[in-house]
């Protein structure tokens, strides 16, 4: 058995959301030994989906510095990811998605000659300029990367064209389905003020928009452009808007200087992953530039507008449950009040299938790492590439 030491690095609270059902399927294995790493991108909030899921890390390292710049963050992670190969000496490394994190493990990773398996691989805006520095670091990583779980049949495509050995890549869904369904299960009867008290102030009589909006490309005018858009949304229909903040000062000074006096707007902390989940599955319909919300918001029946121009998740756009508004005032308010007011155009976008899976993501990648473990990491086989192609 070649492969067995598989180590699993987060430092994001997404990435810590989307790799956690992982880990806790590979901890049922017998013939792959699971580690996780913490790197603390995102300290606080890491910790806290962690510790939602009950895993303990089996090595954490620190990593944040006050004011930190992406070249000295990159840096820092380079340097102690290897330290932390170098002690736990994994077969293989894991990495999600697109975060400087995940960038610098997987180059660590191939600095060292480990193998790399790429979870939420292929996924491409085509401009590097959005989303940033994230479509960038998941080209990177996925040059890096030996195995690569694909979440959808565009993500492959994507792959293929980049001279990716299909014989490498799996279509398996994406895990965040299995984390969302995992919490919803926990919080589907729990009001959302008693998930996070914070949420009192909120009259769920109403119809809730939440939003959220936090990406690099947004910082300065796109983001105030934003709170003007909300501002005018609070003005004239009788909702209720929850922003839970991002905790980058570029981010929560533009906010709540534009939106800090607005009636009916709640300017929270960032919640917890239940309490986020609990507000998602009471809200009417949601704002966002994130990715993973992206994919949440079908799988909870949602409409979701997204605030960027581009998107590496065109799924949910073409099969109708997200629509691309950018981040202009004018298109932002007349989207938002279209699906308030058209009963119809609501329910279309709520009635959307999910294009992202069906909960069964961490599985089906299971079940390729065993087979890799079992039958070494230089010979995947046909057959059992075959037989996790299939996401529902």
């Amino acid at each position: 058995m070649t492969m067995t030491r598989v180590l699993l690095v987060v430092g994001t609270r997404p990435e810590a959301i989307k790799l956690a059902p992982l880990y806790l399927e590979l901890r049922r294995s017998t013939t792959v030994h699971v580690m996780l790493c913490a790197a603390g991108q995102h300290r606080e909030m890491l910790a806290a989906v962690l510790d939602f899921f009950g895993i303990v890390p089996e090595t954490s390292i620190d990593v944040m510095t006050a004011a930190q710049t992406l070249p000295g963050l990159t840096a820092r992670l380079l340097r102690k990811l290897d330290v932390v190969y170098r002690r736990a000496r994994p077969d293989l490394v894991v990495v999600q998605g697109d975060t400087t994190t995940t960038m610098t493990a997987a180059l660590a990773a191939c600095y060292r000659r480990i193998l790399v398996a790429h979870v939420e691989a292929g996924l491409r805006s085509f401009d590097r300029r959005a989303p940033f520095p994230e479509e960038t670091n998941r080209t990177m990583a996925t040059h890096c990367a030996d195995y690569h779980f694909a979440p959808t049949e565009r993500a492959r495509a994507n792959l293929v064209r980049e001279g990716i050995a299909p014989e490498r890549m799996w279509v398996v869904g994406n895990t965040v389905v299995d984390a969302l369904l995992h919490a919803r299960s926990l919080v589907e009867h729990v009001e959302p003020a008693d998930a996070d008290s914070r949420l009192a102030a909120v009259d769920f009589g109403k119809s809730v928009i939440l939003v959220t909006g936090h990406r690099r490309e947004n910082f300065g005018a796109p983001l105030r452009n934003i709170c003007q858009a909300l501002r005018q949304l609070a003005a004239i229909h009788d909702v209720e808007i929850v922003y839970p903040v991002h905790l980058n000062p570029r981010v929560g000074s533009v906010v709540s200087g534009a939106l800090g006096s607005s009636r009916n707007v709640h300017l929270l902390p960032p919640l917890e992953y239940p309490a986020m989940i609990a507000l998602m599955n009471r809200a009417r319909l949601i704002l966002t530039d994130s990715g993973g919300i992206q994919e949440e918001a079908p799988a909870l029946n949602k409409p979701v507008l997204v605030l960027r121009d581009v998107t590496e998740r065109p799924e949910g756009v073409a099969c109708g449950a997200a629509r691309l508004v950018g981040t202009r005032p004018s298109r932002i308010v007349n989207e938002v009040s279209r699906l308030l007011r058209d009963p119809e155009a609501y329910a279309r976008m709520a009635a959307a299938p999910n294009p992202y899976g069906d909960g069964q993501t961490s599985a089906r990648i299971r079940a390729v790492l065993e087979r890799l473990a079992v039958d070494g990491p230089h010979r995947p086989r046909t057959d059992s590439m075959n037989s996790a192609r299939s996401v529902t």
